[in-house]
């Protein structure tokens, strides 16, 4: 149940960071909302996670999560770059991620 948390927290963290970058477009209610009901769920659930989830695992999943899922966000949605070194770094993340739950 606490790796489920974590990863709504840090699938809240992708929407707040989302927010963040709607809200710099354009400053609308729905824009504010996704932002601060974003990193509001994100905190929530991240809280819940460490419970029982070390601090620096649990800290370290979240920000990967959010991390990759905004560069995603940003390639698909934005059409940010989609430079092949970037996508090698993302998938160094993911690795280190990975390798972090697995000696957990």
């Amino acid at each position: 149940m606490e790796w489920i948390c974590l990863i709504i927290a840090g699938v809240g963290e992708i929407l707040g960071v989302t927010g963040i970058n709607r809200v710099n477009q354009k400053k609308t209610i729905g824009n504010f909302l996704l932002l601060v009901g974003g990193f509001t769920m994100s905190f929530l659930f991240l809280s819940i996670a460490m419970q029982t989830i070390s601090m620096g695992t649990a800290y370290a999943i979240w920000t990967a999560i959010g991390t990759v899922g905004s560069v995603l966000i940003g390639m698909i949605i934005y059409h940010e770059s989609k430079d092949i070194w970037r996508i090698i770094f993302i998938g160094m993340v993911i690795v280190a991620a990975v390798g972090l739950k697995l000696i957990s």
